[in-house]
């Protein structure tokens, strides 16, 4: 009877035991809360821990707990929560959108502007517009008969301005923008990071103008005496730039940073005009125009180590990656040089040019493409089997070309037809920028642009396109999507381009 009593008083104990258990597990069990807020990307302050979007916290002591959530372009929230021991609220906020005003401008204007919210909320008007618009994602759409449709989506949190160069109808290539420069913009060149495009003006002073390519400000300019400057280019670092002189015959090394002169180089020749650099940065090579010869110009000492005589007007240069020979593109002989640097022997590989101009190659591919403005035409040169054969036959007057940086796509700037009268004047027709598919040399696209299209160059990137209506005085800046999407363009405008250039 004793064994019957005893057994359920020993369960009672255990029950007692774990209730007890239980009870200061309850009483001393920590708090926690989980915190999730829209925009996903807000902070949230909690407790001197920040995340954004989401926040969790655990082994808290019961008690009140401030939290303030902020993100730029939204009200910010300030509140507070009371934890209790053993509990874990989950507070979600929603961050009150604050208005800003968006500005869409087109060229030509009158673009109807569309503005729309996430939660599907519109704004519309015609070009320039104007409206107060909740913080947020918005899609901006511009559209206009007989251009492309802009469309950009982009997360609103201040004040937005869009100045817009619409595209014609077709064509892939896309203006970001045109800006004014003293006389003659003869070349540009884009510093490797592309935060300025330098352009030489060839009636200068200012021999040198600098720009912000992507606002068109102008953030500088240089003075090389009393004339203006050819060609520039920049060191493989961008650190240093390298510009001719024709009036002079004098190369200037320029610190990019502090834009002063740092030596002059004198060619020793006459005209001097393109200017390239070795692979390894020690040698730079100047064409002489009116010397009929190439300088050669040791980087290390600033001395003019030699003058290669080379066929008539040079003007294209490109020195080979391995060091070993330099291109030269003749201008009234027509010829391409091939000049072997160790013993300063010159071949004419090539002789059945017009007027030979610019040079561009890729190595990886051995091809090397020169402009040819009297036969409107770009050649390849088989750097391997020394065979030059045509890849294109361009718009009128073709100069200044580039590639890029994958070999895909070669660009080619066509001045247009001359002015019976004198070249120094605007011609008959508009001057094109031309994307060729630089294996197949089929036409990409067409753009239609002003007097002499002139200088050109192509960011490092392969993303940017700034270029000079040499005539018109004034810069173009263009965005440069990748080469699928010009294979899969159809031609882009080339087809309807040659109408547009007709005056």
């Amino acid at each position: 009877m004793r064994r019957n009593l005893l057994a359920p008083i020993a369960v009672l104990l255990v029950l007692a035991v774990v209730a007890g258990g239980v009870g200061f597990w309850l009483l001393t069990r920590p708090a926690a809360v989980s915190i999730t807020v829209t925009p996903a990307d807000a902070v949230i302050a909690f407790n001197g821990t920040t995340a954004a979007g989401t926040l969790e916290a655990s082994d808290l002591e019961p008690g009140t707990y401030p939290i303030r959530v902020e993100r730029k372009g939204f009200e910010p929230v300030e509140t507070s929560v009371e934890l209790e021991r053993g509990k874990h609220p989950r507070l979600a906020y929603d961050l009150e959108p604050l208005p800003f005003e968006v500005t869409l401008a087109s060229h030509p204007e009158g673009a109807t502007c569309t503005v729309t919210c996430a939660d599907g909320q519109t704004f519309e008007g015609a070009a320039p517009f104007s409206a107060e618009v909740p913080a947020g994602p918005v899609t901006v759409s511009l559209s206009r008969d007989g251009y492309n449709t802009f469309t950009r989506e982009l997360f609103l949190d201040e004040p937005f301005a869009l100045d817009l160069w619409l595209d014609p109808d077709g064509q892939i290539v896309h203006a970001l923008g045109m800006f004014s420069t003293s006389g003659a913009p003869k070349a540009v060149a884009i510093t490797p990071d592309k935060s300025e495009a330098w352009a030489t003006i060839l009636n200068g002073p200012p021999s040198i103008e600098i720009f912000d390519p992507l606002t068109g400000k102008k953030v500088g300019e240089m003075d090389l005496g009393e004339h203006g400057a050819v060609e520039v280019i920049f060191s493989a670092d961008g650190t240093k730039a390298y510009a001719s002189q024709m009036e002079t015959a004098k190369v200037f090394e320029i610190d990019v940073a502090t834009r002063t002169v740092l030596r002059e180089f004198d060619t020793e020749s006459a005209w001097t005009k393109v200017v390239a650099l070795s692979p390894d940065g020690g040698t730079l090579y100047a064409a002489n125009w009116s010397g009929n010869d190439v300088s050669e110009i040791d980087l290390a000492t600033g001395e003019l180590r030699r003058r290669i005589p080379v066929s008539k007007t040079p003007r294209g240069l490109w020195p080979t990656a391995d060091g070993l020979t330099l291109y030269v593109a003749g201008f009234d002989s027509g010829w391409l040089d091939k000049v072997d640097l160790a013993s300063g022997e010159v071949t004419a590989v090539f002789k059945d040019g017009g007027a030979l101009r610019h040079i561009v190659a890729d190595e990886s591919a051995g091809r090397l493409y020169i402009s040819d403005m009297a036969d409107d035409c770009i050649y390849v040169h088989d750097m391997k089997t020394g065979t030059t054969t045509k890849l294109a036959d361009v718009d009128e007057k073709p100069n200044t070309i580039d590639l890029s940086p994958d070999g895909t796509m070669l660009f080619v700037s066509c001045r247009g037809e001359n002015n019976p009268t004198t070249y120094y004047i605007p011609g008959p027709e508009w001057g094109t920028i031309v994307v060729l598919d630089a294996k197949s040399g089929a036409p990409l696209d067409a753009v239609v642009c002003g007097n002499q299209p002139t200088a050109l160059d192509l960011s490092d990137d392969g993303t940017m396109l700034v270029m000079s209506d040499f005539l018109d005085d004034r810069l173009r800046v263009y965005e440069i999507p990748p080469y699928d999407v010009f294979a899969a363009g159809g031609g882009g405008r080339w087809d309807e381009h040659f109408d547009d250039i007709r005056k």
